[in-house]
């Protein structure tokens, strides 16, 4: 078996080469917009807006936007609760902290903004490129799809808004007290 890999070095095809080069370069550029995150939510803006024009002038794939939808609600969801859910950590006997003598503990998301961010660019990417696929556009009555999503948004935020006023959490950075050092 001399001619199986022998002499230690692999030969890869173009195919695989140009692969690993692509992963590596939009790593790259991935890593480089981390810092900057309005820059990153404007072009999520954008890409979200392509897609809101085109299903508009198509005037079809309901049931994709209503698949996104509840992906999004799903996202947000991850977005807004906390790494660690108070109610299972009761369980424990470690809890967040409810009194001021109690030991502060930052709030840690389950799904952290870049992965959010990530996440959804990427499903309106996919959905942007589902509504080129005729097969995907089944006739339904879009008013009820709307209004199911709405009745299932709000149910779902409403239940994680009483969930952050339960354990007091807030996952937001707005309105949160700023400590500076002495000056």
């Amino acid at each position: 078996m001399e001619g199986l890999g022998s002499d230690g070095a692999s030969v890869t095809s173009p195919v695989a080469q140009w692969k690993r080069d692509f992963s590596r370069a939009f790593q790259y550029y991935l890593d480089r917009s981390t810092p900057h995150t309005l820059h990153r939510w404007l072009g999520t803006l954008a890409v979200a807006m392509i897609y809101i024009l085109r299903v508009y002038y198509v005037q079809g794939f309901y049931v994709v936007s209503y698949g996104l939808g509840i992906y999004v609600l799903n996202l947000l969801i991850g977005f807004f609760s906390p790494k660690v859910d108070p109610e299972l950590e009761a369980l424990d006997g470690a809890s967040l902290p409810t009194k001021g003598a109690d030991e502060f503990r930052p709030f840690v998301r389950r799904l952290p903004e870049f992965k959010f961010w990530y996440s959804i660019t990427k499903a309106f990417l996919i959905a942007f490129v589902m509504t080129f696929i005729s097969v995907l556009d089944v006739p339904v009555f879009w008013p009820i799809l709307l209004c199911y999503w709405i009745v299932l948004f709000v149910l779902t935020m409403k239940r994680q808004i009483l969930h952050m006023i339960k354990y007091k959490y807030v996952p937001f950075d707005i309105g949160k007290q700023r400590y500076t050092g002495k000056k």
